[in-house]
């Protein structure tokens, strides 16, 4: 039964590459990623073999640490990654659970990660090759360290399996786990700058989590070699009773889960309240910007833009001090909000799905329908974009820009609406479905969605290119009038980009709709 499962998910990683060639494609960026990976991380190991047992001891110790601790928090995050030997799907199968333990557990080592991992793990017990002793422990505990990784993940997931089926928890994990990727510079430097400055408390921290379940397994093959078997057998039993836990843990969670699986229901409503809906005219735009505001609010996929307005303040506010130049850089904020947002409903068609389906079928109007969505963005985005624009003047001192950095923004906000609502009614591409987490990558027109995006936000630049001109002009002039000439400027032709968009728009969707509506239809 144990080989039988381990076929079971090399087969279904098989199949999984024959759906689309972008899939073969990106196991072999990920394949060449963990090479590389593994590539620097051997020749670290390489070097620390050549170096004070101490040293080694402690860097084995601080990363076999955060590997474990990765594996255990990564997978509840991460709720978009489907698992192929999902525990749910064994519910209705008679499957005995040692096999079933045994055959998910071991499951785990096949793909990318697992194998990074163990071959990882088997790397760090080589450091120790100039003592046989000290090998064998390391090649133990190497296996004990890897498979509580794996078990702690399965672990957290069983553990989280309640929460995970409620779709606001999948929403909230979701859009929280943008934060640490928006801010990878920050952090990166923080935890740089803090080890360069704090090296001499390493030891006494490594020392300290090899007496934990995270570092112990790690530290026993440097603790043999640095003659220390008491310490090194005490930490083997340590590292294997925590292994026999999670197993445990484990066994307990999957059997609760196959006995009583969790079950998703609706939540009841009181009737009478209509939402945004109450809050626009009763027609056919006021109706579609109603439903449009919804989605901006209530679904993570466009939550997601919304999260990333105050992280990149943050970023800009960082790299102006990384370059120096103080949090000048932060000026910047009103244009690239504006650019941003304005194109933040390039995707609203893909992202109706089926959806779309109602448009359709009671005979709303291109026009209707274009102006209904940017009137939905808008509605955050415009009083968003002027704030970013006079603030940071106003906190710098430097009012006498607000007229130009106001003009640029609102020209490449308003232009950039326009130019999405002509977008979005020429081309669709798949963008996660409802419901999935908004990060998720589905397989299929990655290289074509990735060109229509980079052209539409090329062709967002060229279409506001006077007013930059304008600016450009009013920066190297003392004269304000070329200042107000760069507002009026950008009020003037953001404005008629943003009506022009959205007629041109409205009759390529009058035109279209069928069209778009069966190409919708395929991505589902």
């Amino acid at each position: 039964m144990v080989a039988h499962l381990l076929r079971l998910k090399l087969l279904l990683l098989r199949n999984s590459l024959r759906r689309s060639p972008w899939q073969i494609v990106g196991i072999v960026f990920g394949a060449l990623y963990g090479l590389g990976m593994l590539g620097l991380l051997f020749a670290a190991l390489f070097f620390l073999s050549f170096n004070d047992p101490e040293l080694a001891r402690t860097a084995t110790v601080l990363a076999g640490s955060a590997a474990v601790l990765g594996w255990a928090l990564i997978p509840v995050l991460a709720t978009g990654v489907d698992l192929t030997l999902d525990p749910a799907r064994f519910v209705t199968f008679a499957v005995p659970l040692p096999q079933l333990l045994a055959g998910l557990g071991l499951g785990g080592l096949i793909g990318i990660p697992g194998a990074v991992t163990l071959l990882a793990a088997l790397g760090s017990a080589a450091v120790w090759w100039r003592s046989p002793a000290a090998l064998a422990a390391g090649v133990l505990s190497a296996l004990i360290a890897v498979f509580t990784c794996i078990i702690a993940a399965r672990v957290t997931v069983a553990a989280s399996t309640s929460l995970a089926s409620s779709r606001r928890f999948k929403d909230i994990s979701g859009l929280v786990a943008i934060i640490p990727l928006m801010l990878l510079g920050p952090i990166i430097a923080g935890i740089s700058s803090g080890i360069s400055s704090a090296q001499g408390y390493l030891p006494s921290l490594a020392r300290t989590l090899s007496w934990t379940p995270l570092g112990a397994a790690w530290a026993v093959p440097g603790d043999i070699a640095l003659n220390q078997p008491g310490p090194a057998a005490a930490k083997l039993a340590i590292a294997a009773v925590f292994l026999a836990l999670l197993v445990w843990a484990w066994k307990v969670l999957l059997v609760r889960a196959l006995i009583t699986p969790p079950h998703s229901s609706g939540a009841r409503r009181k009737g009478g309240k209509l939402g945004f809906f109450a809050l626009f005219p009763p027609t056919p735009t006021g109706a579609v910007a109603a439903r449009a505001l919804t989605y901006w609010i209530r679904d993570p996929r466009y939550g997601a833009s919304l999260l990333i307005i105050p992280l990149m303040v943050v970023l800009l506010v960082f790299l102006g001090t990384q370059e120096g130049t103080g949090p000048s850089l932060v000026l910047f904020a009103g244009p690239l909000l504006g650019f941003l947002l304005g194109y933040g409903i390039s995707a609203d068609v893909s992202y109706d799905n089926t959806a779309f389906a109602l448009h359709v079928s009671t005979g709303v109007s291109g026009t209707a329908d274009r102006a209904g969505r940017v009137i939905a963005c808008a509605v955050f985005a415009l009083p968003v974009t002027v704030l970013a624009a006079v603030l940071p003047c106003l906190l710098l001192g430097e009012a006498d820009l607000i007229p130009v950095l106001l003009g640029v923004s609102l020209a490449v906000l308003l232009g950039g609406l326009g130019l999405s609502s002509v977008v979005s009614a020429r081309y669709t591409y798949n963008v996660p479905l409802p419901g999935e987490n908004a990060f998720k990558t589905p397989p299929g027109s990655a290289g074509r969605t990735a060109l229509v995006q980079s052209l539409g936000m090329l062709s967002q630049i060229v279409i506001v290119l006077p007013v930059l001109a304008l600016a450009v002009v009013a920066l190297l002039n003392d004269n304000p009038l070329w200042d107000w000439l760069t507002l009026a400027g950008g009020v003037l032709l953001g404005a008629g980009l943003l009506v022009g968009g959205i007629r041109i728009g409205g009759r390529w969707l009058d035109r279209r709709a069928p069209e778009m509506l069966a190409a919708l239809s395929v991505h589902k």
